[in-house]
């Protein structure tokens, strides 16, 4: 499998991603990760959406967790035709019990624990820390990439205005 480096950090010391590196104008890759409750979630379930696809190392982290408490409150201004996802490792019960306690509701959380499914097919599998790298990618409604932004430094947050923005376009 390929391999990346330079792209980003944590604390500044640089970390290897696994995967294919995908821009703009790429097909979105299908990808198999489960719920909250185990169920199997796949690229295909959100066909004719509009997709904000979040990654985080882990939303038990601070800045995993604004983030998608940041993610959560801009979705209640979005249209219904743009789904907000943000995917992780962390295991689905971890994953409702973040949610339940952050009062997160409208973001979903996918969990990418199984099979690293995602983490493959988006080139965002941290290889030293069998994390994801956070990352923010827009998919339209015909699953083709518009807007990525891999994160360089782990500890910081996403452009959260230009992936809205990039989102939003697309309506």
């Amino acid at each position: 499998m390929e391999e990346q480096s330079g792209v980003i950090t944590f604390q500044g010391n640089p970390l290897t991603l696994v995967g294919k590196k995908l821009k703009a104008g790429d097909s979105a890759p299908e990808f198999r990760v489960v719920d909250n409750g185990l169920a199997p979630v796949t690229l295909a379930d959100y066909s004719g959406k509009i997709k904000i696809l979040s990654t985080v190392p882990s939303l038990d982290t601070p800045v995993c967790d604004t983030e998608t408490r940041r993610f959560n409150k801009e979705a209640a201004a979005l249209p219904e035709s743009i789904v907000l996802l943000t995917i992780s490792m962390d295991l689905p019960f971890a994953q409702a019990r973040w949610c339940g306690a952050a009062g997160v509701d409208r973001v979903k959380t996918l969990s990418d624990y199984q099979e690293r499914s995602f983490a493959n097919a988006y080139g965002l599998l941290i290889k030293e820390l069998k994390l994801l790298a956070r990352a923010v990618f827009v998919v339209d409604a015909a699953d083709t990439i518009r807007y990525v932004q891999i994160v360089p430094e782990i500890t910081a947050e996403p452009d959260y205005d230009a992936a809205l923005k990039a989102a939003k376009a697309l309506v």
